[in-house]
């Protein structure tokens, strides 16, 4: 999927409508506690401003429900992009009307202005064609640096497009390279390997993926829908039963290709002091239930990794959150570190936990999106990227 890009276009002295992921966590003082997503947007902005752009961001936090709400402000997202980037950064107190009209209209090249949450309307998610028409009014040309959400079809992501020329940001480009060579293209041997609680947060990407990957490893919550296909006994247990068929259907399809755990952690309850212990998988005590998988296990996906040219890791091993049960997530964290593979990460909870065990330096490409990320993995296209321009 070869979309244009920032460098395929003239820029200076442009105003361009930038796109970006501000969607960053903050503490009850509104302190920014993770600022990852706001680097992840500098070298965008970096190349507009370098380019004598003007440049305007726009980007949602959190989930106002179309009212101004004062906690979801995107001031300390300016004052943090603003230290990071050694430059002022204006600010406006909406991010369509009169003041962002005069804002952009006296806007000097390479100088950056952040709009305020687009989520204060809910027009924006509604896609509403007027907004985005007002939303695209102050600019020339339109850059989506946003893959967070790009499986969106928001104002800002789609609507938008209809109104400027529009390509991808340096991030964006990043990010459908990466995840793109990893599902179509790929080094072989290829494995994906895919955790998290619920299978059916991930049939469509397994039933995308079983057929091009060379190894399938599933862990977290998920495999113990899989287990029971497998008329084993796991206690108390996570389990989804309404999915226990369609899980032997893809025992039956996958064969040797889909690996699960043959050990598991359980504890007698969920809670981060349970009590727990090591088991084979068909040794799971009455009453216990399953929350990460066990040494034997972390050996064999291990093995696995170690010969792998590609490997996709989307969904933690287990209940990461607790330290006594994130072991397995972070052995397979270590894993991908030390293996030769192209490694990608489909962002959510395995970026954290990759980050957590500070090893996002050892891994090839760490996705921005979550649910963006998932969808690609499913095989879907995402409204946001297919609106950019095609090369």
């Amino acid at each position: 999927m070869l979309k244009k890009t920032v460098r395929d276009i003239n820029l200076a002295k442009k105003r361009i409508l930038v796109r970006v992921d501000f969607n960053v966590p903050q503490d009850k003082s509104g302190h920014i506690t993770d600022d990852t997503r706001v680097r992840a947007a500098l070298p965008t902005i970096q190349y507009l401003r370098d380019q004598g752009a003007k440049v305007i961001l726009c980007s949602h936090l959190g989930r106002p429900k179309g009212k101004v709400a004062e906690e979801f402000r995107l001031t300390p997202v300016a004052v943090r992009l603003s230290e990071l980037l050694g430059a002022p950064v204006l600010t406006t107190s909406d991010c369509i009307g009169p003041e962002v009209e005069k804002a952009a209209r006296y806007l000097k090249p390479s100088e950056v202005l952040l709009l305020e949450n687009l989520r204060f309307h809910s027009e924006e998610e509604g896609n509403d064609p007027a907004f985005a028409k007002q939303l695209a009014s102050v600019a020339d040309i339109y850059v989506n640096d946003a893959f967070g959400t790009a499986h969106r079809a928001h104002a800002s992501t789609e609507g938008v497009t209809h109104y400027l020329p529009s390509v991808a940001g340096l991030l964006m480009e990043r990010e459908l390279s990466f995840l793109g060579q990893a599902t179509a293209n790929p080094d072989r041997p290829y494995v994906a390997i895919l955790g998290g609680a619920k299978v059916s947060d991930k049939i469509a990407v397994i039933e995308n993926l079983l057929p091009k990957v060379d190894r399938l490893i599933v862990g977290g919550g998920m495999a113990n829908t899989f287990f029971k296909a497998q008329g084993l006994e796991i206690g108390a247990s996570l389990v989804e039963d309404d999915k226990v068929e369609l899980a032997k259907d893809l025992l039956n399809r996958g064969g040797e290709k889909l690996l699960l755990p043959v050990d598991v952690v359980v504890a007698d309850a969920f809670s981060a002091d349970a009590r727990h212990q090591t088991v084979a998988v068909n040794k799971v005590p009455a009453g216990w239930r399953i929350l990460d998988i066990g040494p034997r296990s972390v050996k064999k996906f291990r093995s696995v990794v170690k010969g792998a040219r590609t490997v996709v890791w989307n969904g933690p091993m287990g209940v990461f959150e607790f330290p006594a049960f994130a072991t397995g997530t972070v052995a397979v964290a270590k894993a991908l570190a030390a293996s030769d593979a192209t490694s990608v990460i489909g962002g959510g909870d395995s970026a954290a936990a990759v980050e957590q065990a500070g090893l996002a330096d050892k891994i090839t490409h760490i996705s921005t999106g979550g649910g963006a990320s998932l969808e690609f993995l499913e095989g879907k296209v995402l409204p946001g990227v297919a609106a950019l321009l095609d090369k």
